[in-house]
């Protein structure tokens, strides 16, 4: 049950940071999946220890492993956008 938990917010939170990265139109649901789980183990490794929080795929389901996630995604699509374009949006 952990794991669709896990697919379900990933999947959220990756559509929320490609709304606030404007990236919303390229992606689809599979790759807002992956955008929000990728992100998470970014923001849990990266904010983790900043925020004093937990990433989603560790098990937390709090408003700071939310944040700690959203925040992830939201830096990894920033990274992707200027790898791709040369510059962040």
């Amino acid at each position: 049950m952990g794991l669709i938990i896990t697919l379900i917010v990933g999947g959220i939170l990756g559509w929320l940071a490609s709304i606030v990265m404007r990236t919303d139109a390229q992606q689809g649901v599979l790759l807002n999946v992956v955008v929000g789980i990728v992100g998470a183990l970014l923001g849990g490794f990266l904010l983790g220890p900043l925020l004093g929080g937990a990433s989603i795929t560790s098990g937390a389901l709090d408003i700071r492993s939310l944040l700690v996630s959203f925040l992830g995604a939201v830096i990894l699509l920033a990274i992707v956008n200027l790898v791709r374009r040369g510059r962040v949006r």
